[in-house]
């Protein structure tokens, strides 16, 4: 365990008893150390389906000291399939140590530090990141060559550079699941919109292309010592302070909300114009720092915050007397909510994570049922798993749509141990989600099972 300043000795205590726990409640779960913190963490494509495990690539970032070059990191990663890994193996792990299951694959320099990375639904090895500056840069990872991270190494040339912010954009960053568009939010208050299809350039080029054409493409790109860049296709005026997060709705590129630090939720739509078409004053008592929009539910956002909480927002009813109106407010975190997201594969299901080191996994529709036993008494409405394998902010955490209910998170340890990250790949054990009927007849099951497994007689 590493060694931990000032007054940690509950974190550790809390840490050693959640360890202490792994076997009973993950099916697999790995944990690797981050020299450097990483601020996103995204999946990428699945590479190869095998029979244990499946070959998936990942994203991260490395947030350096300067001694060495900021970086985003292309990683191979091995995801072990459900009910394989064997409880006592995911028990052993050392906290100092890479795992074996992360690779790194690729190493692209990135210009100035990564705080946001987001992938192209319909293509996820494009990526799009986010950095200090005004501009979005976009990646085609596979295309970008491998770089050394050594001291005065010259930056990597993005592919495209989306212009159209006139301050610092660093975190507000979404890429559309219907078309290539991408938006991202500022501290100019503003949410602009891009199409990377706006540049003819060798992103995703297919495979049919005439010989020709690709190799003036290829001729342009090497003698073009500066990235090709993107006007933006709208920019839309509305928030009163910094954006902190904007989303597409997933079934239009189109229709898109934003929140930010003026406590505001707004939705947009680029077919109507450049203003707010709702806007929800005081959709919590403090700065909004990120939304999701349900992939199943069209009418559900979700919004944390800097209040410790999460909302849920019906789009048919937003508000009530002129300020925010939630449907359910979840309240389980005990510092400011970072990062949220909607699970894949399951409507009611979804995470948060927050500066407190606990990802909280939810389920509305636990929201109001009887409590069953006295298994939980002081849980929040709604919580039902909470993964305390961090011990410092959880900066970003992402489901995999290719492996259901597996989820990545990183954690930011620089004020706890003086440097560095950890990220973390898990999966809860199916016993813990699946219809309690289900899963007692299993057990019960397992019981007769081994009443039936005596002694063998000579």
């Amino acid at each position: 365990m590493r060694s931990r300043q000032g007054g940690s000795a509950a974190v550790d205590e809390r840490y050693a008893q959640w360890k202490s726990m792994v076997p009973v409640l993950y099916d697999w779960f790995a944990n690797h150390n981050l020299v450097w913190p990483s601020l996103s963490c995204r999946w990428g494509p699945q590479l190869e389906q095998a029979t244990y495990k499946n070959r998936q690539r990942l994203y991260l970032s490395e947030q350096t000291d300067g001694t060495v070059p900021n970086t985003l990191v292309v990683a191979n990663c091995e995801v072990v399939k459900p009910r394989v890994a064997a409880a006592e193996h995911i028990a052993e792990f050392n906290e100092e140590a890479r795992s074996p299951f992360i690779k790194k694959f690729k190493t692209i320099i990135h210009p100035g530090e990564v705080n946001r990375i987001r992938e192209l639904p319909q293509n996820s090895k494009i990526v799009a990141t986010h950095t200090d500056s005004p501009d979005v840069l976009i990646w085609d990872v596979e295309a970008q060559p491998n770089r050394q991270a050594v001291l005065g190494a010259t930056e990597s040339r993005p592919d495209l550079v989306l212009t159209g912010h006139q301050e610092n954009a660093e975190f507000a960053l979404s890429m559309c699941p219907t078309e290539p568009f991408v938006l991202s939010g500022g501290k100019d208050k503003l949410v602009v919109l891009w199409s990377i299809q706006d540049h003819i350039s060798t992103l995703g080029s297919s495979d049919n292309e005439p010989e020709g054409l690709k190799d003036e493409k290829e001729k342009d790109k090497s003698s073009v010592t500066e990235s090709p860049k993107i006007a933006a296709r709208g920019l839309f005026q509305g928030h009163d302070d910094t954006v902190e997060d904007v989303q597409f709705c997933p079934s239009s590129g189109q229709e898109f909300c934003s929140v930010g630090d003026d406590s505001c939720l707004i939705f947009w739509d680029a077919r109507v114009g450049t203003s707010p078409v709702v806007k929800v004053e005081k959709a919590h008592n403090a700065d909004l720092h990120c939304v999701d929009w349900n992939p199943h539910d069209m009418n559900f956002v979700l919004t944390g915050s800097a209040d410790n909480s999460v909302r849920m927002f019906d789009r048919r009813n937003l508000t009530n007397g002129g300020v925010g109106a939630p449907v359910n407010k979840f309240e389980g975190h005990k510092s400011a909510v970072l990062s949220v997201q909607w699970a894949p594969h399951k409507a009611s299901v979804f995470g948060s994570a927050a500066e407190d080191g606990f990802l909280n996994i939810w389920d509305y529709e636990k929201v109001g049922k009887k409590k069953e036993g006295t298994r939980m008494p002081n849980c929040p409405p709604g919580l039902f798993f909470q993964h305390a394998g961090h011990r410092d902010k959880v900066v970003d955490f992402h489901w995999n749509a290719a492996d259901p209910w597996t989820i990545v998170s990183v954690s930011d340890d620089g004020e706890s141990t003086g440097g560095g990250g950890t990220l973390q790949l898990w999966r809860m054990s199916d016993l813990i989600y699946r219809p309690e009927e289900e899963v007692v007849a299993e057990l019960e099951k397992f019981k007769e099972h081994l009443s039936t497994c005596g002694p063998t007689k000579a």
